[in-house]
């Protein structure tokens, strides 16, 4: 199976600048807000992006051609990432680079086990870090020098996306969840929390994780997440 861009002739080389010219990433992420950064990520640094929000979705893209890295955010609505990292991972012939990113650091230990290359902790916003996350692990990086970057060169994605995040969450809790689908919701909404630095979001989501381990509070945590989605969007804090 070719590589996207070989197939359509459009190869570019890397430049110190754009150290990832000419490689086509697939990002595997729900979220909308953490989708908008690695879009503006790989835009900076050269790559084309294609985004799967789930992973039938990554699984159409995989059919079709192969990326040159593939990113796997780890709680996705329809399974595990881990699956599809560890898919990938025996795969042959093998994606030259696999990373999985999350808002959790035991998750993102468990996606080493299971076959990434690398880990990308959430927020994801160092143009630095991301560029070189990938080229350590990409045998055909051919940029001698590396990227050229200062570390404080970050990206801010769009907080309307950060919106759509927070809207949609809400209606999955207003259908009231369960099972497997709460801790979910948990995960979805530690990972957007880290990346809007939002840290009574973020712990108020690890509230509600605490909870579907425990086996009790779950009903009072979910709508205590609820009341501050909703007061988050009332004044307008995400836009």
């Amino acid at each position: 199976m070719p590589n996207e861009l070989e197939h359509f002739g459009l190869v570019g080389r890397p430049t110190p600048e754009r150290p990832l010219q000419g490689m086509t990433v697939l990002v595997v992420e729900d979220s909308r807000f953490a989708s908008e950064a690695i879009r503006l990520l790989c835009l900076r640094s050269g790559a084309r992006i294609r985004r799967a929000d789930t992973l039938a979705a990554a699984h159409r893209h995989l059919a079709v051609y192969r990326p040159s890295a593939v990113i796997v955010d780890l709680g996705l609505p329809d399974g595990d990432g881990l699956d599809l990292i560890a898919e990938l991972h025996q795969a042959r012939p093998r994606v030259d680079v696999i990373l999985a990113m999350s808002g959790d650091d035991a998750g993102l230990e468990r996606a080493e086990a299971a076959g990434a290359d690398g880990v990308l902790a959430k927020p994801i916003e160092s143009l630095k870090a991301f560029q070189s996350a990938i080229l350590r692990c990409f045998p055909q990086a051919q940029v001698s020098t590396g990227p050229q970057l200062a570390e404080a060169d970050r990206i801010t994605p769009d907080p309307l996306s950060l919106r759509d995040d927070l809207t949609h969450m809400v209606e999955v809790i207003r259908a009231r969840p369960h099972g497997e689908k709460l801790g979910y919701v948990a995960q979805f909404l530690s990972g957007v929390a880290k990346t809007a630095h939002d840290t009574d979001l973020a712990d108020a989501a690890r509230d509600l994780a605490r909870a579907c381990v425990q086996e009790r509070g779950r009903a009072r945590n979910l709508d205590r997440l609820a009341g501050m989605i909703e007061a988050r969007l009332a004044q307008g804090t995400v836009i």
